[in-house]
């Protein structure tokens, strides 16, 4: 013990380390991942494909995100009175079977439209139940001290895995098709349940309830009552209404159209983003600032959107590329600064229900955003709509700020 303490003494970044149970979530948590970095490519790719429609992946999108907005408080009033370690495990067996169907249907040439969306909406339903249970657990496996360590090593771990996922996806489609992606993916949450299925976090005490509506109301009574988080949900809603759904809808479309590249380079381009996000993260990690927080929070998603802006107006793959490693660094300080924050300071009793509020809300217009992409994109040209989703994100972004109680909080 004194030997493994020695060895992440060094670096804070690593401190969270030190707890074995920490180290086997994080292992789930990072092959999990990286199998949804590799499917979200094959995913994108393979509808676009399938249908001929750029509009056709907003609407496979839309129908995940309103499956996942309708389990995802539930899932977090459940992971306030139940384990969350076993409702993460159920999640990833589900999806393992939904995931699985996938494989086999499109391997079978059988797939169609229809049957994505229905398998997109199975996806999304267990996802909402994984999700919160995910964000609840992380203190009752390392110490209060240990946070801002957990929150960089899981990040490094999300943005790691969406440089390595994407990056396989393009190299695996191209030699096996989308079906041998979508059955990697499926495979690792088996890999995921195993390593969680070892895992064994601290009890928590629960507060009384009188059921998972009232124990709901409580948390969105608990989030109103503190102004930097239900102003940053909120923005954070507006934006990803704005700026991401676009994006994720039409990047295969603006890849191909704009700079003439194919499914690899696609998946590249979230790599490189991914990558930077992997910096910034571990930026935090070592910094890990104890004031001025909430201006770092949102200067940095605002300075974000600067790049993001001038990434769309480049004629160069390569220039867009590395501007979309910038963005990542800033994205990923500016989000692990966000979820330490958070577990710091909602109480243990409470983290899973507003990790699910703080999904819920983020991610709430979300499908109103892949809807109105699917409309407007028939008659604008993607580089034009995603100039102007960024540069309407930017601007909002920058509005926490102007609010004394929200940028004075902490």
């Amino acid at each position: 013990m004194a030997e493994e303490r020695q060895l992440f003494a060094g670096a804070q970044a690593l401190q969270a380390f030190r707890s074995a149970d920490f180290r086997r979530l994080w292992t789930a948590r990072t092959i999990s991942l990286v199998g949804d970095g590799a499917f979200l490519i094959a995913l994108g790719w393979r509808t676009t494909t399938l249908t001929g429609s750029a509009t056709s992946l907003a609407i496979v999108l839309m129908a995940h995100s309103l499956a996942l907005l309708t389990t995802l408080l539930v899932g977090g009033a459940l992971a306030d009175r139940y384990s969350r370690r076993m409702l993460m495990i159920a999640s990833d067996v589900a999806r393992f079977v939904i995931i699985g169907a996938l494989t086999v249907v499109d391997a079978g040439g059988g797939l169609s439209f229809s049957l994505l969306l229905v398998f997109a909406v199975g996806f999304g339903l267990a996802d909402g139940f994984f999700y919160p249970a995910a964000g609840g657990i992380v203190p009752l496996v390392v110490e209060s001290h240990e946070l801002a360590s957990a929150n960089t090593l899981i990040g490094v771990s999300r943005q790691g895995a969406f440089v390595i996922g994407p990056a396989l996806a393009g190299t695996i489609y191209g030699l096996a098709g989308s079906a041998t992606v979508f059955g990697f993916d499926a495979v690792t949450f088996l890999i995921s349940a195993a390593f969680l299925f070892g895992t064994r976090p601290r009890s928590f005490e629960v507060e009384p309830s009188e059921g998972t509506w009232h124990a709901i109301a409580e948390g969105i009574r608990y989030v109103a009552g503190v102004p930097w988080l239900w102003v940053g949900i909120a923005v954070t809603s507006a934006v990803l209404m704005v700026a991401m759904a676009p994006f994720q809808a039409l990047a295969p479309t603006f890849v191909a159209d704009h700079f003439g590249q194919g499914v690899g380079a696609y998946g590249l381009l979230f790599a490189f983003e991914a990558l930077g996000m992997t910096v910034g993260t571990v930026a935090f990690g070592q910094v890990n600032p104890r004031s001025r927080r909430i201006w770092q929070i949102f200067g940095f998603l605002a300075l974000n959107d600067l790049f993001a802006v001038l990434m769309t107006r480049q004629d160069s793959y390569e220039v867009a590329a590395a501007l979309m490693v910038v963005r990542g660094t800033l994205i990923g300080y500016a989000i692990a600064l966000w979820s330490t924050l958070m577990m710091e300071w909602v109480p243990d009793t409470k983290l899973a229900r507003v990790t699910s509020l703080d999904f819920f809300g983020a991610i709430g217009l979300v499908p109103l955003g892949y809807a109105l992409t699917a409309v407007v994109s028939r008659s604008v040209e993607p580089a034009t709509m995603l100039t102007v989703g960024f540069t309407l994100a930017g601007l909002m972004w920058a509005v926490p700020l102007f609010v004394r109680s929200v940028r004075e909080a902490a």
